[in-house]
């Protein structure tokens, strides 16, 4: 009896065994897998897409959204007693100043104004602003600074921060040309930027060909006439029977001496060019200067002197007219001086927008011996903002 016990035991024992060991041979081993390139290619893969994947959600999240308005906006913030003191009215004037060079009363800048409460998400996408924060716990003068694509793209926040209202205010008035500046500038560097991605080649074309020279034009201008060292380039459209029109010319002429670059030389060469090249609807008619409008300015332009000139043009002997800014620099490899300047018409309509458009792609051209330089961008540190003593 205790014989068949025990082998009944040892056979219990034997199939458990039996049983264990085949389970174990039928079970793949955990590195197993892993061994096959087939299976390696599979988990490789997935990693990789799986990184991708992360990847892309990253740079989603911290994407931010693109800025809100319209050229030439500025949303203006302060604190309440700001509003009261007459520090905000201050600086709306500044920014709201007239346009020069244009015959209409036209602000620099379209300004809102709002207190720092109510600055908003929303608000925050302004492609323009200015922030006021008078502390004098945290500040012992006034200090300009500026930040970019804080909260949208492209942005610039502009910060004025100083130690009272009456400090600030005055810091605002010795550097009104420098502020309105600043930002005209970062909307000329948006524009560059846009003109260098989208432009006419046919214009191009033309002005590498006569002048050597490279420059972008708004694509809207689809006509070219070329005479004598002279490139017009423009585009017409009617509304409501009226005509309207875009225009950029380029001209040169032999550079002689600094003499060049006075207003009287500039008056004389640019009515001698324009009467051979722009005529007016009918014979005797031509376009001409109009005397005592204009505003010149020595400004530097790829680190060497430009000339620039704001003004009014007009036809003789007919009733036509407009606003113009024009752009002179010296081409020293070959000792001429290249202008390029927008002209246009645009009557009972306003006119900032165009004009800067056109002055945009003035600052697109590049001269023979800058060619291999980069694009041509104002630098916004180049304008001055002087520190309260």
């Amino acid at each position: 009896m205790k014989k068949k016990i025990f082998l009944k035991a040892c056979l219990m024992l034997l199939a458990l065994m039996i049983a264990v060991a085949c389970g174990n041979n039928t079970q793949t081993p955990a590195h197993q897998g892993s061994d096959d390139p087939e299976s390696v290619l599979k988990s490789s893969s997935k990693q990789t897409k799986t990184k991708k994947a992360r990847k892309t959600r990253k740079k989603k999240s911290i994407m931010i959204p693109h800025s809100a308005g319209s050229p030439y906006e500025v949303l203006l913030v302060a604190a309440e007693d700001d509003f009261h003191n007459g520090l905000v009215d201050t600086l709306y004037s500044i920014l709201s100043d007239d346009v020069r060079g244009v015959l209409q009363s036209e602000p620099m800048f379209k300004v809102s104004r709002i207190t720092q409460n109510n600055f908003s998400k929303t608000l925050r996408l302004c492609r323009n602003v200015v922030m006021i924060k008078i502390d004098p716990s945290m500040y012992s003068k006034c200090k300009f600074k500026y930040s970019r694509d804080v909260y949208a793209a492209p942005q610039i926040i502009m910060t004025i921060q100083a130690p009272s209202a009456l400090k600030c205010k005055n810091f605002i008035k010795a550097n009104s040309k420098a502020i309105t500046e600043f930002f005209t500038r970062a909307e000329l560097n948006r524009q560059i930027d846009q003109l260098t991605d989208d432009y006419q080649p046919h214009i191009y074309e033309q002005v590498m060909q006569m002048f050597g020279c490279e420059l972008f034009a708004p694509g809207e201008l689809n006509k070219v006439t070329t005479g004598r060292d002279f490139v017009w380039a423009r585009g017409e459209r009617f509304i409501r029977k009226v005509e309207q029109s875009l225009n950029i010319v380029v001209y040169s002429y032999p550079y002689r001496d600094t003499r060049t670059f006075t207003e009287e030389y500039f008056v004389r060469k640019r009515d001698s060019v324009m009467k051979a090249n722009v005529p007016g609807p009918h014979d005797g008619q031509y376009m001409m200067t109009t005397k005592g409008t204009l505003f010149l300015s020595d400004e530097t332009v790829h680190g060497k002197y430009a000339q620039v000139v704001r003004g009014l043009w007009n036809i003789r002997n007919y009733d036509m007219g407009g606003s113009f800014v024009s752009v002179s620099r010296v081409d020293e490899k070959y000792q001429r001086v290249i202008v390029a300047e927008g002209f246009l018409y645009y009557p009972n309509h306003a006119k900032r927008d165009y004009l800067r458009k056109l002055e945009a792609a003035l600052y697109t051209l590049r001269l023979p011996d800058e060619l291999d330089s980069g694009t041509f961008k104002y630098s916004l540190d180049d304008v001055i903002i002087t520190p309260d003593e």
